[in-house]
């Protein structure tokens, strides 16, 4: 053979082999991608920025309330919360004379109502005298109280399924996080969290509650979107996550525990950093007797509290704002309630106005339909004597404790369900 032939044949096969190694690599890519993306019923979709990447769901038919359930405002709530000044409890009695029209009258639905537009400092200046002495973030809460509606971003519509329509999920954890708080999911999903079939086959399933990452922090919505294809437990909605909002975050997780889980057994709403005892929980919901388990809102029960005064602690209230005492709640770092209670949840709160502490909120939503949050024991949300908190043992009887960070959880999870644990 030639030195020209020669060198030809070593310029193809170098070529050759170049070709497969590339082809071999794109098919391994391929391969890894197929692995992140092939997740039923959702795409990738782009949003405002270039670089913001997140689940959303593809179009669906599913059952939606079309018309919301019958509702009546209990006269306890009515006359707990006094007529003056301030300007949410003239808000609340305005909605509450609108309830009583549309309900003697025209039947209008509450959600027509409600229209995305932020209220101008000028009018927020007209109703409420001091609002420039307001904190912040204070103000970008009063002027967003009319938007109830975000566009959610990522769904999880296949949730509730399960293979006979005549079964149902007996719990759903709901838990507050936010972006940011990955390593809190992941021992939660490790732990007291995880999905499946329980003893006596009930079956348990878990949904991260979640808005967008604040203004002042770095974008995490591709890691976020990444997160959602691999567990498929996220729930994301277009607005920001914050303290002031966790309230939007309960009316927005109502709307779709109607949409996607309509017959959920129980519901237990919870921070990402608690520590639950699934099994206990499990014990106590199966002991429950038909009217317990119909009417059911427990947890910590706080009780005679009042709006606290003080502009640096993070539950200020400003008086102009509210006047009144707070009605009997649970704590919002764990607490549990019947499915059931959730379309006449939806429809009362659209008739009490969003308050920016979430659990006083959820407590109005419940005495506005005249059920009495009751007092569990188990319920620890402000902890228990720090010589208890890794003891396995005295954790067994209680059903939540808070706070937990992800390592104390993995810990006492091993602990408790350790075969060696003698108590």
């Amino acid at each position: 053979m030639s030195i020209k032939y020669s060198k030809l044949f070593l310029f193809a096969l170098a070529s050759s082999l170049c070709l497969v190694i590339f082809y071999s690599k794109l098919k391994d890519v391929a391969h890894s991608q197929r692995d992140l993306t092939e997740i039923p019923l959702v795409k990738i979709a782009i949003l405002r920025k270039p670089t913001a990447i997140v689940i959303t769901p593809v179009r669906k038919k599913f059952i939606s309330p079309n018309k919301l359930s019958p509702l009546r405002i209990s006269e306890s709530f009515r006359n707990y919360i006094p007529k003056n000044s301030a300007f949410w409890n003239r808000k609340l009695h305005s909605l509450l004379r609108h309830y009583d029209v549309a309900e003697n009258e025209t039947r209008e639905d509450p959600r027509s109502r409600f229209r995305c537009q932020p209220e101008s400092f000028e009018r927020l200046q007209t109703n409420i005298q001091d609002v420039k002495s307001y904190p912040l973030l204070y103000g970008d809460f009063l002027k967003g109280m009319e938007c109830r509606d975000p566009q959610i971003l990522i769904d999880q519509p296949g949730k509730c399924a399960l293979e006979r329509e005549e079964d149902q999920i007996f719990l759903l954890f709901a838990i507050k996080s936010t972006p940011k708080h990955f390593e809190r999911r992941q021992a939660i999903r490790e732990t007291w969290g995880r999905e499946g079939s329980y003893y006596n086959g009930v079956q348990v399933r878990t949904v991260f509650l979640l808005g967008r990452s604040s203004v002042d922090d770095p974008s995490l919505d591709k890691l976020v979107a990444l997160e959602s294809q691999h567990f498929q437990d996220l729930l994301v909605w277009d607005f920001q996550d914050s303290f002031f909002n966790l309230t939007l975050k309960e009316h927005v997780f109502f709307k779709w525990m109607l949409d996607r889980c309509p017959r959920i057994s129980f519901v237990f709403k919870g921070d990402d950093d608690v520590f639950a005892n699934t099994q206990a929980i499990l014990n106590n919901l199966q002991s429950l007797d038909p009217a317990q388990a119909s009417l059911l809102y427990t947890g910590q029960i706080i009780e005679q509290a009042i709006p606290l005064r003080d502009p640096k602690i993070k539950y200020y209230v400003p008086q102009s704002f509210y006047e009144g005492p707070y009605p009997p709640y649970a704590a919002g770092g764990g607490f549990l309630f019947s499915g059931n209670l959730i379309p006449s949840l939806y429809h009362v709160s659209f008739y009490i106005p969003f308050f920016p502490i979430d659990d006083v909120y959820t407590g109005m939503c419940f005495k506005a339909l005249g059920i009495s949050p009751v007092k569990h024991n188990g319920f620890r949300t402000f902890d228990i004597r720090e010589q208890d908190r890794e003891n396995a043992c005295v954790h067994q009887d209680l059903l939540l404790v808070h706070q937990r960070n992800p390592q104390q959880t993995m810990r006492l999870w091993r602990n408790m369900h350790s075969s060696m644990l003698a108590c």
